[in-house]
């Protein structure tokens, strides 16, 4: 896979029972500074640490997408989020360790949603591969992975 490449599969969460699996969890703030099809830029402060994330839309035909994080100040991030667009996203997020894949690690991450969006429980694997199989959890229920909707920026 190409450097910067993101493969991602996202799911509807059907029970909390996901929170028994957890390792870990973290608290997530995050706003865009863009909100295009083709990019977003977004600003992201997890806990006490900030990241600046550039994703682009399909590089190709299928699920990969371009995608280029960075760790940045923690106070650059608290003044680029008051340069951010309208509709920031608050979330705590949930990491699920699941069945490694030809040596390499995989985790659910399940994302809920509060504030505006409170209620909204959504979960998402990131493959090696497009083709790459996966074990699919019990609280895990209908795939939305490309309905723009259910992206965090159109939120």
């Amino acid at each position: 896979m190409p450097k910067n490449t993101e493969i991602e599969r996202k799911f509807l969460v059907t029970s909390d029972a996901f929170k028994a699996q957890a390792t870990k969890h973290y608290e997530i703030e995050q706003g865009y500074l863009c909100k295009e099809p083709a990019k977003t830029i977004r600003v992201r402060i997890r806990d006490a640490r900030a990241f600046l994330t550039i994703k682009s839309g399909k590089l190709r035909e299928g699920l990969a997408k371009f995608e280029w994080e960075r760790e940045i100040d923690l106070a650059d991030a608290q003044e680029l989020m008051n340069l951010c667009l309208p509709g920031a996203i608050s979330k705590t997020r949930y990491i699920i360790p699941a069945p490694p894949y030809e040596g390499q690690e995989r985790a659910w991450e399940v994302d809920v949603f509060h504030g505006r969006l409170d209620g909204r429980i959504l979960a998402e694997i990131e493959l090696g591969d497009e083709r790459e199989p996966f074990t699919k959890p019990e609280w895990l229920g209908d795939e939305v992975t490309g309905l723009p909707q259910y992206y965090n920026a159109n939120m």
